[in-house]
This record gives structure tokens, C-alpha cells and sequence, in this order.
């Protein structure tokens, strides 16, 4: 099926299982512990032995000798998979760095080998007796000190690495009013609770994967290229994942290592990045350098606007896209933005829940406040004043599908209370707090993935519906059951869903905030295919058709799903593909972030006293799993302005904080209060669903929020994030 005309009135208009708060249909068994995960799988490798990864202790040279001979010799070890035994390897397309790494080290923490065991403890234990002696080389690892070394990167999911419109220059030289600022955000590690694990185990030439990973056929195509065997030969399942936030988009060393692991000791093997190796030895955010320029007239409309940033990553990498929003966000006929990537020896960056808006949004928000104080306006009035309704670099010929963004403002703005703040800061005092509020505005694209199921219907009138979409934690089970359900028209609990297999039809994938829009849709192509085949078993019409409560009707007659489906049920197939209609419509989720918080007097401590925010992005499909997405966004978000950073030893180019308790993230005491309004909005343009993304749009613009509100509260601007007690201590010394 391809959806290239924007969408009418269809089945999923009905609005009877779609958009309503369902609770989660795999939450009972998530927190029973019966959903297992790849770790967990028992069941499918009962004698499975336990791997355990030696990684890199330097961040680039070479392993001048391995000697494993005292590992293999010790209490139940079953192998040691190096570089040396492991067979010619592939890499994948998706990975910067060999995920085994030798003799070449290109990391630190790259995954050397392998020690497989009867146990996990003896796994660890017998690790421990490699020895490795390395010949190491001078590397790069300070993006700050390589910043003039940068150079325009391939291009990725951010479009082009450069735009340009108009005449910044000029327009900025001659503008009323001139923002020019700089500003850094550091490495994030995604910190999900479930770490990178995998189930290997083989049969013949034919090899199973039980793994955490958010993309199922991008997998498979990594693991046959990277071992070398047709992908036909590879099933990769993956029902339940505790969380990814983009570290699982891709394959990691866990899955390969347990494959190599199983095929050289005879056995599955179980292998689990330890939370310790997690932040050097899979990806993480990377940090950036951003300038922006604003430049307005005496009312704080924007002519000029420039952001330019700077970011790196290992040889053959990419980089963070952190100017993309500034491209679409606010009006400017005169606008640049650039990119620029560093080479750096540091271990591989990739995509974090929101690439690019996330950290773009920390620099962007932050000016636009500062710009509101410059040209005397009230942030969120500067904000609507620089609205524009159309992809300001490509002009009125490619409107947005839906922009909401002002509906957003106004609205959240009214429920948070916004009108009591105090303009000037530093006035608003709570006992020994200093009480000041923040607005930023939010912004994710809105991305669609070509995306298949299989649905059927079997002889007790059930709807099973298949598909390789995999659920990290955020509903996919149960918005694709309501899918089905409203399609089908029968209640939710006659619907099983099963997910995260290759050998089911291959969908979207979880990622890029494309997930649950594209992969209901592919649902609803499979739907409208098998209402096709019980209309014409029916003897109706299919496009007259009714399906309501387990039946298919036309007029005053009417059959059962069970009987049209028979003894042997029946089934169909689709795919939901994309048309231009991306190209001739911006697409976009919008919204607004809002937060009050409490600085101490003496101390400097931060304490966030409520979060509240108002989002635009499609349809919500089921309002009560899309707020927690976006209340742990928010979270997210509030976590890099206050605490989240990877620091760099920029001697021997580690991370050193590589564990939870040095690694700080929010806990749930640290934001007591958040609030969040869905404003109504339908897309036709978007898909079938007229629905949207809104998992990543919540993190989009949530930490600027925060940092506006300090500065309101304390009349501090700080410009380096996380805003940690030392610098706003340093600031108010000075």
C-alpha cells in the first residue's frame, strides 16, 4: 500500500480503541518478570555458558601479544575468542570501529576478546588473567583543543551538513538588535536499565540471536556481513528490551562475541556488556561546540539567524547534527547554519534519543531567551512573533503538514501559570530559594519508514497480528493492538500481538521517533488487505463494508469474523511506503516546555519544583503510554541541563565516570511535579494514522527550559552545560 495523497476519512477515524488511554498490554507481564529478556532466555538455551568481554585498556595502537594460556587454564572456562581464532570478519555498515577489535586497538574499551565459562563468575574471574601487551599511539581527544580541524561531514539523517539563505552577514551587521553567544554540551551516555545482552546459539550453519536491539532487519543485515553468512542463515528475536534510547539501534560487540562464543565452544552462549564497559565500549551522545548568531529588529523579529557547530568522532563517523531544528524552527530571510566534525580517538558516537534537536535546543532556547531580554519582549510573546508556517530556507511553496507551535505557547503558558513571572530576575524569593521560571520551545522532525505486518484471523474470531517492530519500553505492543482492534472492530483483548522476530515482516523499527506512526501504519495496510479478503468471503463489497463488534457487515446483514475466518483462519501481508508528500510538506512535532525552579541562597543547589509542557504531534494513539514517553523525555532533558556528562580524560581518552554511581542522572525526587498537554491536532499529511512521533520530541528543548528558568531565578547565564553547582558558585563569585 503507498500513502502519497494526504490522507480522508477512514477506519481509524472511528476513534473507538485508537486514542483512548489503554493500559499497556505487555505490562502485566513485565512486571511479573515473565516477558523474557535476551539475557533471560532460558528457555531457548537451557545449557547456555556465560562470555565475558576483556576490553582495550589504551585508546589507540596496537596488541603487540595476547597470552590467554592462564585464562584458559582456569576453574571452567569453555574458551577464548580473539582476533587470532575468531575467522575472518566483516564489519558492519552501521558500526564505526570492528566490534572485535585486534591487532588495531581504535578505542578504549574495544572489545579484545572473550572468555566463555560455566559460569558467569568464572567468566569474570578467568578475564582477568589475560595478558595483553600493547604498543600504543598518540591520539586525539580534546574536541575544544581540535575544534579548527574540523571538516564538513557526510551527510545523514540531518539532511545536508551546510545551508544557506539569503545574506546572513549583511543582515546580521545591520541588525537592531544582535545576539552572539557560544555554547557546550559534553558527551551523554544513554544509561538504560537493561544492559547490551545477547543469546547465541547455532544449529547447523543456521545461527539465533536473542538480543537487545532496536532495529531487527538492520540487525540481521550487520550480523551476516559482519561473520560473513547469507542473512537468511541469521534469526535475530527480540520481543522485550529494557530501554535504548539509540544504543540499540545498532549491532554492538554482545552479539557478535556470542555468536563467535557458541560456535567455538559447541553451546549457546550469554554474553552482557557489563554497566562498567557500557560507556566506552558502546556509543554515546557526543559533545558539542555551538555558535549562534541572532539578529533582529527592535521587536525581536528574527532577519538573521546562524548556528554553527562543531562535534567529533572516530575516523569514518559522523556528527551531531545540532544546528538541524534552527533550519525549520523560526522565521530569518537571511540564515546559515554549518557543521563540522572532528576526528577524535574517543569511543564511537551515534544516535541518542533525539540526535541533534536534543542538544541543538540547549544552545537554540538559550539564545532565544537572551534575545528576549535584549530586545525587551516576554520570551514565550518572542517566540509567536517569530513563528513562520512554511520551511523558512525552502520558502511559502513547502508548507508544514501541521504547525502547532503556537497553540503550544499560549496554551501551556495559561496552564503553567506563566503570567505571575516575574520578568527581572533574581526578585522572587521562597525562604532561602530564589524561585525563577523558564519556557523553551520544542522540536522534533517528523520521519516515516517504510513498514510492514502480517495479520490474520483465526477460527475462534482472534486477530494475531506480526510484525518485526520491537518495543523499547515504549508501547509499541499495545498501540499496534489498538490498531488492529480498530481496524478489525473488535475490543483490544481479542487481539495478540507479537513482536521483535525476523521472521516476521519487516517494519520501521524502533528509532528516529518513526516507530509507532510508521509501524501502525504498515499495521493498518495489513488490515485493510485482510478486511479486502473477509469482505470478498463475506460477499460484500469490500469498500462498503462494516467491521464493528466481531462482525462484517453490510446493511442489516452481517458474519462473524470466526466463521468468514474458518478452521484454518485466514491471513494477510502489506506494507505501508511513502509517496513525496515529506518533500512537498515540512513535517514536524512541536511544543512547548515550561519549568519553575529553586535555587539556594547560599549553596547554589538546584531544585526543579514542576515541569509542565504542551505538545502538538499528530494524533495521540494512546494518550496515556505517550505521556509517559514524554514525561521520561522531559526527565531526560532536565538531566543533561543539571548533571549528565561523560568526562573525558583527555591524556589516555576515556571516559572515566563509566558506571551509575559516578554518572549522574534523575532520579524521581529530583522533579517532583510534571505536567503534560496533548494539543489536538490531525495529520493527513503524516500518514494514514495521521498520527506523528512524540518520544523524542519531550526531551527537545526541556534542558533550555530548565537554564532559562535559573537565569530568571538568579540573574546567572550560564552557557556550559550540565549547570553544575561549581559554575553557578564561580558565577556568583564573580
Amino acid at each position: 500500500m503507498k500513502f502519497d495523497t494526504p490522507a480522508g476519512i477512514n477506519p481509524i477515524d472511528k476513534g473507538r480503541v485508537i486514542g483512548i488511554p489503554h493500559d499497556r498490554i505487555d505490562g502485566a507481564a513485565k512486571v511479573t518478570g515473565s516477558a523474557p529478556y535476551a539475557y533471560e532466555r532460558h528457555d531457548a538455551a537451557p545449557n547456555a555458558a556465560y562470555g565475558w568481554i576483556v576490553g582495550a585498556a589504551i585508546a589507540k595502537g596496537r596488541i603487540a601479544a595476547m597470552d590467554v594460556r592462564a585464562a584458559e587454564a582456569a576453574p571452567g572456562v569453555l574458551g577464548v575468542v580473539t582476533h587470532a581464532n575468531a575467522g575472518k570478519l566483516g564489519k558492519g555498515n552501521m558500526n564505526t570501529a570492528p566490534l572485535l577489535g585486534g591487532p588495531q586497538v581504535d578505542h578504549y574499551e574495544q572489545a579484545v576478546a572473550l572468555v566463555i565459562a560455566d559460569t558467569l563468575e568464572n567468566a569474570r574471574d578467568a578475564a582477568r588473567l589475560v595478558r595483553i601487551d600493547y604498543a600504543p599511539e598518540s591520539g586525539r581527544f580534546d574536541l575544544a583543543a581540535e575544534r579548527l580541524n574540523g571538516v564538513i561531514p557526510p551527510e545523514g539523517f540531518g539532511g545536508p551538513s551546510d545551508t544557506k539563505t539569503g545574506d546572513f552577514d549583511a543582515a546580521f551587521a545591520k541588525a537592531a538588535v544582535k545576539v552572539e553567544q557560544s555554547y557546550t554540551t559534553p558527551d551523554h551516555s544513554h544509561a538504560m536499565m537493561e544492559p547490551h545482552a545477547t543469546t547465541a546459539a547455532w544449529n547447523g550453519d543456521k545461527l539465533t540471536l536473542w538480543t537487545a536491539n532496536q532495529m531487527v532487519a538492520w540487525g540481521v543485515g550487520e550480523v551476516a556481513k559482519t561473520l560473513g553468512i547469507p542473512k537468511q542463515n541469521v534469526r535475530l528475536v527480540s520481543p522485550y528490551i529494557g530501554g535504548g534510547f539509540g544504543a540499540k539501534l545498532f549491532l554492538r560487540a554482545d552479539a557478535i562475541l556470542a555468536a563467535l562464543g557458541a560456535k567455538q565452544i559447541g553451546r549457546p552462549v550469554k554474553v552482557a556488556i557489563a554497566r562498567h564497559q557500557i560507556p566506552n565500549n558502546t556509543t554515546h551522545r557526543p559533545a558539542t561546540i555551538q555558535r549562534i548568531r541572532l539578529g533582529a529588529d527592535k521587536n525581536g523579529v528574527i532577519d538573521a539567524i546562524a548556528h554553527e557547530v562543531w562535534s567529533g568522532d572516530l575516523p569514518g563517523g559522523g556528527a551531531e547534527t545540532a544546528a538541524q531544528q534552527t533550519r525549520l524552527l523560526y522565521r530569518g530571510a537571511n540564515r546559515m547554519t554549518a557543521h563540522r566534525l572532528v576526528t577524535l580517538n574517543l569511543p564511537e558516537g551515534n544516535a541518542m534519543r533525539a540526535p541533534g534537536e536534543a542538544v541543538g535546543l540547549l544552545a537554540l532556547e538559550v539564545a532565544m531567551d537572551e534575545l528576549a531580554e535584549a530586545s525587551g519582549v516576554d520570551p514565550v510573546e518572542l517566540r509567536i512573533r517569530n513563528d513562520v508556517q512554511y520551511d523558512p530556507e525552502a520558502g511559502p511553496q513547502r508548507p508544514f503538514s501541521s504547525r502547532k507551535l503556537v497553540e503550544c505557547l499560549r496554551a501551556g503558558a495559561d496552564r503553567f501559570g506563566w503570567a505571575k513571572r516575574n520578568p527581572k530576575p533574581g526578585q522572587i524569593r521562597d525562604g532561602r530559594w530564589l524561585v525563577g521560571m523558564g519556557v523553551a520551545a520544542a522540536f522534533r522532525n517528523n520521519l516515516v519508514a517504510k513498514s510492514g505486518a502480517r495479520m490474520g484471523i483465526d477460527a475462534q474470531g482472534k486477530v494475531i497480528v506480526e510484525t518485526d517492530m520491537t518495543d523499547i519500553g515504549t508501547g509499541s505492543y499495545t498501540i499496534i493492538g489498538q490498531t488492529a482492534a480498530e481496524m478489525l472492530g473488535v475490543q483490544l483483548d481479542q487481539v495478540t500481538v507479537r513482536l521483535g522476530d525476523s521472521r516476521f515482516p519487516v517494519s520501521a523499527g524502533s528509532g528516529g521517533q518513526w516507530g509507532a506512526n510508521s509501524s501502525t501504519a504498515g499495521v493498518y495496510a495489513a488490515a485493510m488487505a485482510l478486511r479486502a479478503k473477509l469482505a470478498e468471503k463475506a460477499g460484500y463489497p469490500a469498500d462498503q463494508a462494516q467491521f464493528e463488534d466481531g462482525l462484517v457487515k453490510l446493511g442489516n446483514k452481517s458474519q462473524t469474523l470466526a466463521v468468514l475466518a474458518g478452521r484454518d483462519g485466514v491471513w494477510a501481508e502489506d506494507s505501508m511506503e511513502y509517496g513525496d508528500l515529506d518533500k512537498r510538506y515540512a513535517q514536524a512535532t512541536f511544543g512547548a516546555h515550561f519549568c519553575e525552579v529553586g535555587v539556594d541562597i547560599d549553596t547554589a543547589e538546584v531544585r526543579i519544583r514542576r515541569m509542565g509542557g504542551a505538545f502538538a504531534a499528530g494524533r495521540i494513539l494512546n494518550p496515556k503510554s505517550a505521556r509517559s514517553q514524554v514525561i521520561g523525555a522531559m526527565t531526560m532533558g532536565a538531566g543533561a541541563a543539571l548533571m549528565e556528562a561523560l568526562d573525558v580524560d583527555t591524556r589516555f581518552g576515556f571516559f572515566v565516570n563509566h558506571d551509575m554511581a559516578e554518572y549522574l542522572v534523575p532520579v524521581h525526587a529530583d522533579i517532583p511535579d510534571q505536567d503534560v498537554l496533548f494539543i489536538d491536532e490531525l495529520d493527513d499529511k503524516s500518514s494514514p494514522m495521521k498520527a506523528k512521533g512524540v518520544g523524542e520530541l519531550g526531551i527537545c528543548g526541556a534542558g533550555a527550559a530548565v537554564a532559562n528558568a535559573i537565569y530568571n531565578a538568579t540573574g546567572i547565564r550560564l552557557r556550559d552545560y550540565p549547570l553544575t553547582i561549581d559554575k553557578l558558585l564561580r558565577a556568583q563569585a564573580a
